[in-house]
């Protein structure tokens, strides 16, 4: 399977998954009326929603903001699709798959509920230090495998095939 058919899978899978997982999460589940779910002792099911980027920076309080925001997305997921379009590693194709798909993701909730829904938090106690969703998730295993392919490029190095040499008469 070529590079760019692998990140595409990714891409889409990503954003499939997310997106259902927020539907599901928003309108079948209602989470927000059952909110908090005890999942373990460190994560809870709840819905917050996020107008700005990771940890709520650059908040977007006003459409203006929103449309920047979205913006700003957008060309973030250009640049990334442009560079796994040229990808010649499979594990750099997935790993920007899983980056665009999340974000795509989020642009989408940005664009259609005017905030990105999250919905895991992990703390200890009354210590919540971060709310995600998948597409997160996506982002940050996608950005965790372009460092460890940088760090570690002959363990993500394809082996070359030998080809038997052409015996002529």
């Amino acid at each position: 399977m070529s590079p760019r058919v692998l990140g595409l899978i990714a891409l889409v899978a990503t954003v499939i998954i997310d997106q259902s997982d927020k539907v599901w999460m928003l309108f079948v589940y209602r989470i927000s009326e059952h909110q908090p779910v005890h999942v373990g002792p460190f994560l809870d099911l709840i819905v917050a929603w996020n107008p700005g980027v990771s940890y709520s920076l650059l908040r977007a309080t006003t459409d203006v903001e929103r449309y920047l925001l979205l913006a700003l997305a957008f060309t973030a997921i250009v640049l990334l699709f442009v560079w796994l379009w040229r990808a010649r590693s499979r594990t750099t194709a997935f790993a920007l798959g899983l980056i665009i798909g999340g974000a795509i993701g989020n642009a989408y909730d940005r664009w259609a509920y005017g905030a990105v829904a999250d919905f895991f938090r992990f703390h200890v106690g009354d210590l919540s230090w971060y709310v995600f969703n998948l597409a997160d998730v996506a982002i940050v295993a996608g950005v965790a495998l372009l460092l460890l392919e940088s760090l570690f490029p002959t363990a993500f190095a394809r082996p070359k095939r030998h080809e038997d040499p052409v015996l002529s008469d």
